[in-house]
């Protein structure tokens, strides 16, 4: 089996080596698992992250400074930003979430989901957590088809 690496035009690291992580109840809710956290080494600005959401789990309200880029993995999801209609995410859909816009995202009441997030930091901050989505918010919103 190959082991990990780094030299100084490349870093590899193996799925293997992440370790699985719990998703703090403070910035979600329900059940979410993150491997793959890497943050690329300066001057990249750039992280990474895989998150899981089980069945009904979503994240909290939270914007980003310069922005998100997600790629839905495995299963179906939803997306919304605030004051537009709730979308569903679906195995390869990517999606921008606007630099400063309060947004969440997570698996639907009935199926888990598997994103991977793609974030930049500025003045070393990638995200700003707000409160969580109720399940009012959560279940009661239309699906933008």
């Amino acid at each position: 089996m190959s082991e990990s690496f780094s030299n100084q035009d490349m870093k590899l690291i193996r799925a293997s080596d992440f370790e699985a992580l719990n998703g703090p109840v403070s910035t979600f809710t329900g059940r979410v698992h993150l491997t793959g956290l890497f943050t690329a080494p300066a001057p990249s600005k750039t992280g990474v992250g895989i998150v899981n959401f089980d069945v009904g789990a979503r994240s909290h309200w939270h914007t980003h400074p310069v922005g998100q880029i997600l790629v839905v993995t495995r299963g179906v999801g939803w997306h919304q930003c605030e004051g537009g209609p709730k979308h569903e995410i679906r195995e390869g859909d990517i999606i921008w979430c606007h630099c400063g816009r309060r947004h969440w995202h997570g698996a639907t009441d009935k199926t888990s989901m598997q994103h991977i997030a793609i974030t930049e930091s500025e003045n070393g901050s990638v995200v700003e957590w707000m409160e969580a989505v109720t399940d009012e918010q959560y279940l009661q919103t239309p699906v933008s088809p």
